[in-house]
């Protein structure tokens, strides 16, 4: 049987499409890079309502993530939109779960980075990406950004840091996603594709 290609997990949660519109363009940058795939998952919302429950599969859009998909991965992008400049709920409570991946020091010496999207342009972009990566240090994992060598880093008039990818999506009708935006998303891809396959080496 032919051993299972390394993957770069691409985990999100997405609220109106926009987080999950940069999940799949840093999905493209990982397809450049042979020998390893992009899989790509979200994690369901949380609700006060302790007796709510949610089928086990979404009805539309990329399945919920298991602990198995972090824990056998070759390296994780990980992306929210911002709540208060953190990461939103239903993530954080997902990586509240993995506690014992902790503990084996699983996740240790793996590739990670973080991406986001903001209503307002100064909305808390660099806050929760650097905030998303605190969990990712606890776990082991090798921090991953976007250098300025990335020519779209300094020419971004909308989303884009070196800290990783956001998205500028507005507060009343959602923006695109901006070509620069979507460069850089896919540079992440790519980067953490090839640092996955570096260290695993």
């Amino acid at each position: 049987m032919a051993e299972k290609a390394p993957y770069i997990l691409i985990l999100y949660y997405s609220r109106n499409g926009q987080t999950a519109e940069l999940a799949t363009q840093i999905g493209r940058g990982v397809a450049r890079v042979s020998g390893i795939e992009a899989r790509i998952r979200t994690v369901p919302p949380v609700s006060p309502a302790t007796e709510a429950s949610l089928p086990a599969v979404p009805d539309i859009g990329a399945p919920y993530a298991s602990k198995a998909d972090l824990a056998e991965c070759a390296g994780l992008a990980l992306g929210s939109p911002t709540r208060f400049g953190n990461m939103a709920a239903p993530l954080k409570h997902f990586l509240d779960t993995t506690g014992d991946l902790w503990l084996s020091g699983t996740l240790s010496g793996k590739p990670a980075g973080a991406f986001t999207s903001t209503g307002s342009l100064h909305g808390g972009q660099e806050s929760t990406l650097l905030t998303m990566m605190i969990p990712l240090l606890h776990h082991g994992m090798v921090l991953c950004g976007l250098p300025y060598t990335e020519k779209a880093l300094g020419e971004t008039e909308t989303g884009g840091t070196p800290y990783g990818p956001s998205h500028w999506a507005g507060t009343g009708e959602q923006l695109p996603i901006s070509e620069h935006e979507k460069s850089l998303c896919q540079a992440l891809g790519e980067r953490l594709a090839r640092f996955a396959l570096k260290l695993s080496a």
